[in-house]
């Protein structure tokens, strides 16, 4: 970290720079000065080839494809000086591409042509969103893989379940690991299959200019051929912006995702502080200023904090940018510009998570001297075989002996014993221990596996 990151007022450039790196490639104001850029020279080339064929000479088709292909520092820092005088981001983005062919009128004036920077910007937000989705799908699933190592690890460490955080009927540490993960890949399927979307008909949308100058083109074909160059989805009936119903779905997607990393954080935590987890130490690490014994479970807890913080501005744009005055106001044109501060706090949760549980070691001595008599755990089984023997109070019998109390083996086959009439189901129970009563745990851990 250098005095710059320092001096940064937010956490996501300063403290956490080097855990923000994926997202800040893609949505950066760099970041979106180069989508813009890209967006606007590949809207020129298009026209071009379709209407002014005769303008596209080799010369300017290779200075097109120069910027789209590897558009440099030096035109974003060009951008940056332009807006100090326009006031206008995207006004800047054409003048400053403009640039690049100095005494070339013709193609000057047609950069930016039909468009409105609505049209721009939609196109740009999408496909950033796009590349930001493909990364995060990689980081999510990465994640998910090391859950279902874990789970399939731990897949026969019988446990003890706790329902309203009281013993409840016995489980395998592997099988509530893998829940978390089979609820991240049914997610991960939602988000694969999201379609992203631009509109491409100008100031309102109604393509008027275009029509006037090309009266005998489709342009609704014609945008939906540029765009889908680009892989986004032309949204043909708009006002001048783009609803953004589209990122409302991405953004309330990774808010699912995101409540079930915090989900996993909260129980995690939980079974560290049961001692059903060991944390590996960190030689230099320091847990406590006072108390020189502490390892703490801050990866967890990173996570959980950081995970509130991207679902907050998350579900503040899904809400914000569906709504918009009239044909547009600009109030969304400042919360766009957060899409990757709700990104940037949820990658900094993912390599907080990837990091705390690499150090998890399952403590099985711990996990099986808790459930190894806690018989009280098998009244379940005991008043269903009484059920199934006919007794009608089957539940009312077991309730009596067993409700708020402990109970040891001896207790549990007295009432086998004195409760059960078939043999065969005395059997059943007798033989039954809380560590073998875990139904489908085992086999359901390693369902699903990527």
């Amino acid at each position: 970290m250098n005095e710059t990151h320092v001096r940064n007022l937010s956490p996501l450039d300063g403290r956490y720079h080097d855990k923000t790196k994926v997202t800040r490639e893609i949505f950066s104001e760099h970041g979106l000065i180069v989508a813009r850029v890209k967006s606007e020279v590949s809207w020129l080339m298009f026209f071009l080839e379709n209407f002014q064929k005769d303008l596209l000479t080799p010369k300017t088709k290779k200075q097109l494809e120069d910027i789209l292909l590897n558009p440099s520092d030096e035109i974003v820092l060009r951008v940056k000086e332009i807006e100090k005088k326009t006031n206008h981001d995207v006004k800047a983005v054409e003048l400053a591409i403009a640039e690049y062919f100095d005494g070339d009128e013709k193609i000057q004036s047609l950069i930016h042509i039909f468009l409105t920077s609505e049209d721009i910007n939609s196109l740009s937000y999408s496909i950033m969103l796009q590349n930001i989705v493909n990364s995060f799908q990689k980081m999510f699933t990465d994640l998910s893989k090391i859950i279902e190592e874990k789970a399939n690890k731990y897949s026969d460490l019988a446990m003890m379940a706790r329902t309203h955080g009281q013993a409840a009927t016995p489980t395998t540490l592997g099988k509530e690991l893998n829940v978390f993960s089979q609820r991240l890949i049914t997610q991960l399927k939602i988000l694969k299959e999201q379609k992203v979307y631009a509109k491409w008909g100008g100031a309102t949308a109604n393509y008027n200019p275009h029509l006037l100058a090309y009266p005998d083109s489709d342009w609704l074909e014609i945008s939906k051929s540029f765009l889908s160059k680009h892989k986004v989805n032309l949204t043909e009936v708009s006002t001048q912006i783009e609803p953004h119903d589209y990122m409302a779905d991405i953004f309330q997607n990774i808010v699912r995702l995101n409540n079930i990393l915090l989900d996993l954080s909260q129980d995690l935590w939980t079974y560290i502080s049961l001692d059903y987890f060991k944390l590996k130490m960190v030689g230099d690490e320091v847990g406590s200023s006072t108390m020189p014994h502490k390892v703490n479970p801050i990866d967890f807890e990173n996570a959980e904090g950081n995970l509130g913080l991207s679902n907050a501005i998350f579900s503040h744009l899904a809400d914000k940018l569906t709504q918009s005055r009239l044909q547009r106001d600009l109030s969304d044109s400042t919360v766009l510009r957060n899409i990757g501060s709700a990104f940037g706090y949820c990658e900094i949760s993912i390599n907080s998570l990837l990091k705390g549980l690499k150090k998890l070691e399952a403590n099985k001595e711990k996990i099986s001297l808790d459930l190894s008599n806690r018989y009280e755990l098998l009244a379940e089984p005991l008043q269903c075989f009484l059920r199934l023997e006919g007794k009608k109070n089957a539940y009312d019998l077991v309730k009596k002996i067993s409700r708020g109390k402990a109970l040891n083996k001896e207790i549990y086959q007295e009432a086998v014993n004195s409760l059960v009439d078939k043999e065969e189901y005395r059997n059943i129970l007798l033989k039954l221990k809380p560590s073998t009563y875990v139904g489908l745990a085992e086999m359901l851990a390693k369902k699903g596996e990527l």
